[in-house]
Order: C-alpha cells, then sequence, then structure tokens
C-alpha cells in the first residue's frame, strides 16, 4: 500500500541563494532534490528567498561570529533583512548546547520580539533544508489553497457534527 507522499509527484522549486552560500552543502542537498538554485550577489550574505512562497531563510552560524557578540553587526544585518523581507525566518544553526549559543538566541528573541521574525534553531544541513522546504512548501501557492480547502471542509465538519451546535439549532 502506498502513501499520499509516494503517489504524489515531488515538490519542485527554485531558491534563490546568496552567492556567499555557492560553497555550502544545503545548494548540494537542494540540488539532489532537484530544486533550481540560482546565486545571486544582490541578496543578503547567508540568504535563501523562496519567490513562489514569498519566504526568505537567512543562515547564521554562531561559531562564525566573533567573540564579542555586540561587535558582530548580527543585530543590524537580521535589521536589515526583516525590513527587505516580509515573512523572514533566521536558521540558528548549532547544537545549542553552549552558553554563548545560548545567550545569541536570548538576545535575538529580545531584540525582534513582536517582528515578522520567526527563529528556526537547526543543528546541521539536513535539518536547515528540510526545514526551509517544509516552509516554503506549505506557504507556496498551490499548497497553501489546498491547506486552506482542507481546513474550511474539516471546520464544516466540525460544525456540522458539533452536539454544541445540535443543542443550539434546537433552542433557536
Amino acid at each position: 500500500m502506498t502513501t499520499h507522499e509516494e503517489t504524489s509527484p515531488q515538490w519542485k522549486t527554485t531558491v534563490i541563494v546568496s552567492t556567499s552560500l555557492k560553497n555550502h552543502e544545503t545548494n548540494r542537498i537542494l540540488s539532489t532534490q532537484l530544486h533550481r538554485i540560482r546565486l545571486s550577489d544582490a541578496v543578503e550574505a547567508g540568504a535563501f528567498i523562496f519567490p513562489l512562497s514569498g519566504i526568505a531563510f537567512l543562515l547564521v552560524d554562531p561559531q562564525d561570529l566573533p567573540e564579542s557578540f555586540d561587535e558582530s553587526g548580527l543585530i543590524e544585518r537580521i535589521k536589515t533583512f526583516v525590513e527587505v523581507h516580509r515573512n523572514s525566518f533566521l536558521l540558528l544553526c548549532s547544537p545549542f548546547n553552549g552558553k554563548k549559543e545560548l545567550e545569541i538566541l536570548s538576545v535575538i528573541q529580545r531584540r525582534f520580539f513582536g517582528s515578522n521574525l520567526s527563529i528556526l534553531p537547526v543543528r546541521n544541513n539536513a535539518e536547515i533544508v528540510k526545514g526551509m522546504l517544509t516552509i516554503a512548501k506549505a506557504t507556496s501557492k498551490p499548497h497553501v489553497d489546498r491547506i486552506r480547502d482542507r481546513m474550511s471542509l474539516a471546520r464544516a465538519h466540525v460544525i456540522e457534527s458539533s452536539p454544541v451546535w445540535e443543542m443550539l439549532r434546537d433552542i433557536l
């Protein structure tokens, strides 16, 4: 017996990738999965943009930052990224078991609380790709319409079969 995922065609999309990530392992993984990669100097260093989904990801590895976090310029980079991209995600790549990594996560969370930035902690390249593709697919046009339709059907079913709604119909 096959599942729905096995019978449906593999989802493919175009990804605009910062040239700073040209030799990054994530590009190889995305290419292997047959996604179209377009390198660009015009996007922020460390950025992945999914134009059909309208979302962007900024990859940050705390190990690449200088010892003094304040001097790294990371907050300004993130601020600019959030201003440019309406649906933005920060991919914070780290094992998250060190004091430095947790401090950086805490500072970023406090600074961007209430903004349109979502933080996605990831541990390795496979998690980076999986996280990006899951979010991009769920927000891409044909899939988001299908999800919206399913949610409407589920809502209608709940309303139709709810004992509370039956009781309210009887009262009115």
